[in-house]
């Protein structure tokens, strides 16, 4: 069913198939027409999402749909001062989608008359318009059909193909784009922190791991103010006390960064704003977090939002997150919040569960709790450790490769010392872990054994 699905959205007109990217939605049946707009807090989940679909299935699909969502947040949205924009305008010269719509005589000038032929086929250039009298590039046959009408090889096919992409795009680059709305915020650059962090271990790809560091530092120098966190940056201006979301979507997004590049201010600032989470936010006698901090301007209702919607829910994500840095440090108040978070939720999560999977995703790790693979010892050993680890889809594993160097680490993870000369993985359920392994290959061989028992549960 996901695979499906992803497949159909990246073959869909919601996917920008020449610059990469996703729309915010369809607004059509057949997923051909996108309303236009492209939004952060869109694409940095699912440059996540399809990042780990390309780790699960090995199709080549989801790993150039991620790769190129990635190129587009990099190369569109992310500002010089590190930070990412919100959005990209739906309209262009007044008209919604001019800037991505095309004619066929148009296309024709640009290309060979083999490479139009191809491309025309794929991308329905050869079907009736699709949008106001021209054309959006949607996929219409797959390459692997037009390679066997046509008696050549779907290697052919592909390179036609990108060069005709690539061709359109050198000219859609000349056109008045979209307005940008250049508005930075926190929740939603935590979103793409994430996303960046999955995808540059998931691709290899360090341009992205660097990327989600400069968004972070960006907040660290410009959004933390007083120790407070704060929610908007606009005009070299940041604004606006920052909300639930803010504090737990960066706990989250903090987590998958230190697993893609440790640093102790990192980990510093998650238990930070962890801290902040349960000082302001939390409803300490029912269980849960308040969208607004206690010190937030009076407002006539103070809500306490469960359900995911455009957004995950920061319900949902603080207890997910909350649970990980709770575990990961031995730090029972956050593994406390959290468990009161989900038995709040419970009569939601019972009555409208597709409405609350954020709630749900934390509900099963509370139950099956998460892996944590704690490796220490030189720089270069241990990264080749946790890359190979990483090649792996496991979910609800972590992997944090520390430097033997690193001091002053806290909680629990004080006690996962390193051994002089050698490279040592601790491995971690829960609050349970294992002695020392001395070995890629033993601690392999403990990866592969709890695959299995996950797969059997």
């Amino acid at each position: 069913m996901v695979s499906l699905t992803l497949t159909r959205m990246a073959e869909g007109g919601i996917y920008d198939q020449l610059g990469g990217g996703f729309c915010r939605y369809s607004v059509d049946r057949y997923w051909q027409i996108p309303h236009f707009e492209k939004m952060l807090y869109d694409n940095g989940p699912l440059l996540a999402l399809y990042a780990q679909a390309w780790l699960a299935t090995g199709d080549p699909l989801y790993g150039r749909i991620a790769n190129e969502t990635a190129d587009w947040i990099l190369s569109d949205m992310q500002s010089p001062n590190g930070g990412f924009y919100s959005t990209r305008d739906a309209d262009s010269e007044g008209e919604e989608g001019l800037y991505y719509v095309w004619t066929p005589e148009e296309v024709q000038d640009l290309l060979s008359e083999e490479q139009y032929e191809v491309f025309a086929r794929y991308l329905g250039l050869n079907a009736d318009a699709n949008f106001e009298g021209k054309w959006h590039l949607t996929v219409r046959e797959n390459q692997k059909s037009i390679a066997d009408d046509r008696g050549t090889s779907e290697e052919k096919i592909a390179d036609l193909v990108n060069t005709a992409r690539s061709a359109l795009l050198t000219v859609r680059e000349k056109r008045i784009p979209p307005g940008r709305d250049e508005k930075q915020l926190t929740s939603w650059n935590a979103l793409a922190i994430r996303g960046l962090a999955i995808a540059g271990m998931a691709l290899e790809r360090d341009d992205l791991i660097e990327s989600a560091r400069k968004s972070t530092e960006f907040i660290l120098e410009n959004m933390m103010v007083d120790g407070r966190l704060l929610a908007s940056f606009k005009d070299d201006q940041a604004r606006f006390p920052a909300y639930l979301d803010d504090h737990a979507f960066l706990i989250d997004a903090l987590l998958e960064l230190l697993q893609a590049d440790w640093n102790n201010r990192y980990l510093e600032f998650a238990v930070d704003l962890a801290e902040l989470l349960l000082e302001h936010f939390q409803d300490k006698e029912q269980g849960g977090f308040f969208f607004t901090a206690d010190d937030h301007e009076t407002l006539m209702h103070r809500p306490k939002p469960l359900a995911d919607e455009a957004v995950p829910s920061g319900n949902g994500v603080a207890a997910f997150a909350l649970q990980r840095l709770g575990f990961l440090l031995g730090e029972t108040r956050y593994l406390d919040a959290a468990e009161k978070t989900l038995r709040n939720s419970w009569r939601a999560m019972e009555e409208y569960p597709h409405g609350h999977v954020s709630l749900l995703a934390a509900l099963e790790e509370y139950i099956h709790h998460p892996e944590m693979i704690i490796i220490r010892g030189a720089d270069d050993e241990i990264n080749r450790w946790r890359k190979s680890a990483a090649k792996v889809y496991a979910p609800r594993r972590l992997v944090f490769a520390i430097s033997s160097e690193t001091e002053g680490l806290p909680g629990s993870l004080a006690d996962r010392k390193p051994v002089p000369g050698e490279t040592i993985a601790y491995r971690c359920v829960g609050n349970h872990c294992s002695l020392p392994i001395g070995s890629w290959e033993a601690l392999a061989a403990e990866l592969r054994e709890n695959k299995e028992e996950n797969s059997n549960d």
